[in-house]
């Protein structure tokens, strides 16, 4: 009479990807592993275009490349953030008010020289006493 191992029984992708998820409540609401109720929060991701938006009114510098381009490949814009959707980002020069639309497809990255405003999902807000 062979003895024969007990198998390991996985558990399903689903519900250990659920382990990992913070908890909610049937409002939407997060519940934090220390049982605090987390409300309000942003129903965004942070994606380029939200942090974007974020920070309208900004002054960047965006690093744009364009493959393919015999005249030039990569190019250097500066401005005022006007707008940002999924595909496009509009600034506007501060020197002349013209506007341009840069598409997010040829976006590299972004400087500016202040502060970015970014708020995280599951951040709970600071209170005034810290600021």
């Amino acid at each position: 009479m062979s003895m024969q191992q007990p198998m390991a029984i996985q558990q399903p992708v689903a519900t250990q990807q659920a382990a990992t998820m913070p908890p909610s409540v049937a409002s939407g609401n997060v519940i934090t592993p220390s049982g605090t109720v987390l409300t309000g929060l942003p129903q965004e991701q942070s994606f380029i275009e939200n942090i974007l938006r974020l920070n309208l009114g900004k002054i960047g510098t965006f690093y744009m490349t364009y493959e393919n381009n015999s005249e030039w490949n990569a190019k250097i814009f500066r401005g005022k953030i006007e707008a940002a959707g999924r595909d496009h980002l509009i600034i506007s020069d501060p020197r002349t008010g013209q506007r341009i639309m840069l598409l997010m497809v040829n976006f590299d990255y972004a400087t500016f020289d202040e502060p970015l405003n970014y708020e995280y999902p599951f951040r709970q807000p600071e209170s005034s006493e810290e600021q």
